[in-house]
């Protein structure tokens, strides 16, 4: 009979621990286990039950919801993926990255010294210097999407060499498209050396990988290409491009923390999570805060491993903050993006 051998993580010490709960260990990436991966099965019904659950069996409000909130900011790359992108519109967001929130809100607040800025900058290749050299010295990091985003069809060489152009750019993160056709063809082992490649390419810079969760036709596929894209050494996954019919959902959510989880209980590595598209509303961000907090803990709720990929979001974070300060809500207009 042969035997299946099975990724077993080393043991973590307690110092190890303390140091990768403020600033998780990279993610190195395991061989690729398609036994593993072949027996994922997922219950759409039980899913999509717990998904449900999500908006209506916590509420957050007063002080809480503000601090969420403020969290939520913290937690968001601060996004411009359109066609009619321009230099000024780049310098303009990440100006407002740099202060998210109007200072005389963060005065009421008592926030106003805690340094609260975006969790990164999202741009297209062609922006990434103008970000880098705009946000110098805020520790904002820039991220790229790479790899022919949104569709992920360019030739793989081509999509190599765009992911080191803008890491030489100077970019900190980059948000990879995977192959869907590989997932939906079941292709695990040309998916994993796809991700692979990437994630050799990146050096340095983390790699978000994206997996298109809307384009993969069932959540056993979602379950599948996230364990695959961790086992290549993904340092997150990310849901969605923003450029699908369906995006961001819960029910994706929920299956994609628990793959999460489950491979941070089998190899000891934390990966993060990113959910973009389709999130515009400070109580969708509240929903995917709660999701992280039940699924993962409180350890998921910072940056470092959770990001919420939007752009329209930020508009309604404030408008709830000056609701919260003043009991009036505000015009759009008084929370300009750009």
């Amino acid at each position: 009979m042969e035997t299946k051998l099975r990724y077993v993580a080393p043991p973590v010490s307690p110092e190890r621990a303390l140091r990768v709960f403020t600033e998780p260990e990279r993610n190195p990436g395991i061989p690729l286990d398609l036994d593993l991966v072949r027996a994922l099965r997922i219950n759409r019904s039980a899913v999509e039950r717990r998904a449900a659950t999500i908006p209506t069996r916590r509420t957050v409000k007063k002080e809480w919801q503000a601090a969420w909130l403020l969290r939520a900011i913290t937690c968001m790359d601060l996004t411009t993926l359109q066609g009619d992108d321009t230099p000024t519109n780049v310098l303009r967001l990440c100006a407002k990255a740099k202060s998210p929130v109007r200072p005389d809100l963060l005065d009421a607040l008592g926030a106003s010294d805690i340094g609260i800025t975006v969790g990164a900058v999202c741009v297209y290749h062609a922006f990434v210097p103008i970000a880098v050299a705009a946000l110098q010295g805020s520790a904002i990091p820039v991220a790229a999407v790479s790899t022919g985003f949104p569709a992920g069809l360019n030739p793989l060489p081509q999509r190599i060499e765009e992911i080191k152009a803008s890491v030489a750019a100077g970019a900190q993160e980059i948000d990879v498209v995977i192959t869907r056709a590989h997932a939906l063809a079941g292709a695990w082992e040309a998916l994993y050396d796809e991700v692979r490649a990437f994630r050799q390419a990146c050096g340095g810079a983390h790699m978000k990988v994206i997996l298109g969760s809307g384009d993969l036709a069932t959540l056993v596929n979602v379950a599948r290409a996230s364990q695959v894209a961790m086992m290549a050494g993904a340092d997150f996954i990310k849901t969605s491009t923003g450029k699908e019919p369906v995006n961001a959902t819960l029910p994706v959510g929920v299956v994609m923390t628990r793959q999460i989880r489950d491979y941070h209980e089998r190899t000891g590595y934390a990966v993060g999570f990113k959910p973009a598209g389709g999130i515009r509303k400070a109580k969708q961000a509240l929903d995917w805060l709660i999701l992280m907090k039940e699924e993962l803990g409180d350890r998921w709720l910072r940056a470092n491993l959770f990001r919420l990929g939007a752009s329209a979001l930020l508009t309604d974070i404030e408008r709830q903050l000056e609701h919260f300060v003043t009991g009036r809500y505000s015009a759009a207009h008084r929370h300009p993006m750009v």
